[in-house]
């Protein structure tokens, strides 16, 4: 595999903008690394790509899983290896735009594959959800492993459950599989630009995102989805702001109370993402408040980047 652009930085930061201006500007292709967006039917709430803005540039990993299965970290990364090759293979330039440090280390730096689980641990680990609670379950991985219970939300009922399965059936956090890299394997030649913003504009975009996305027609989304038959305990409905209004469309909380808590549980996980990015190297650094004036400079970046043959 040959170079890429990688767009990465918090939510709501404007991230995919970036990315459709510079596929222009490069010729190049958007390979989505959000965990939500590779879901059918999940569009409102992931600020999927409009048919508009797919037809202006080619996206990747969009639309590939129907809502009930999984997809990890080294799924993501094995994606979004064959379509960088697809890319490279037409001349164009792979453009990996999202906000998944996680998807976005594993596809870059590799990360260890974890032995299979036995079964009866997952099924011992969800009827001691079902007995004593999440918050039980959080305060046993912050134990086991504070990395990645620090990494998930206190919503995330599945992640959790996954990352006590693999500390106890492993005897090794989460965290430690995901700092190995696989013998032998090459970090992947990528030019990281990262988008950065003051807090309170960050946190005020998001707050505005939230009640946008509100007016789209995201409840309405979801009381389709449900209708459709789905379980709101699916993978893809713990995601902030579907897991809040499943529970408006089940009639147990507000549309109000339901907004105010997304607001706050992607806030949370905003400086989630900020934690994560100040751990990772080689991140070139843009306010985007001033995007359009620093387009150019970005693009320059990037030319001199493959003229020195990606040893950036």
């Amino acid at each position: 595999m040959g170079s890429v652009l990688v767009i990465l930085g918090p939510t709501a930061v404007g991230k995919s903008a970036l990315g459709l201006q510079l596929a222009e500007q490069i010729d190049g292709e958007i390979i989505n690394a959000d965990a939500l967006q590779v879901y059918r039917g999940f569009d409102v709430g992931t600020a999927k790509p409009t048919a508009e803005e797919r037809e202006r540039v080619r996206h990747h990993l969009v639309d590939i899983l129907d809502p009930h299965e999984r997809f990890s970290a080294g799924d993501f990364a094995r994606r979004a290896g064959l379509a960088i090759e697809d890319i490279g293979r037409r001349a164009k330039v792979p453009i990996v735009v999202g906000g998944s440090g996680l998807y976005l280390r594993a596809l870059l730096e590799g990360i260890a594959e974890i032995p299979p689980l036995d079964p009866s641990l997952t099924d011992y680990l969800r009827r001691q959800l079902a007995d004593d609670g999440l918050a039980k379950l959080r305060f046993r991985l912050d134990l086991l492993d504070p990395e990645t219970a620090a990494r998930l939300s206190s919503g995330d009922t599945q992640r959790t459950l996954r990352a006590l399965a693999v500390a106890l059936g492993t005897g090794r956090p989460l965290s430690a599989w995901i700092a190995d890299r696989p013998f032998g394997q090459q970090p992947l030649p990528a030019l990281r630009i990262g988008l950065t913003l003051p807090r309170a504009i960050l946190y005020d975009r998001i707050a505005d995102r939230v009640r946008s996305m509100v007016q789209k027609g995201w409840v309405e989304e979801v009381v389709e989805l449900l209708d459709q038959g789905l379980s709101p305990s699916l993978p893809a409905f713990q995601a902030i702001g579907y897991r809040q209004l499943a529970e408006v469309a089940r009639g147990r909380t507000t549309l109000e109370e339901a907004i105010a808590e997304t607001i706050r549980a992607t806030t949370r996980f905003a400086k989630r993402q900020a934690t994560w990015y100040r751990n990772e190297k080689k991140i070139n650094w843009f306010s985007a408040d001033e995007i359009e004036r620093e387009l150019p400079q970005i693009v320059a970046i990037w030319n001199e980047f493959g003229r020195r043959g990606a040893h950036a």
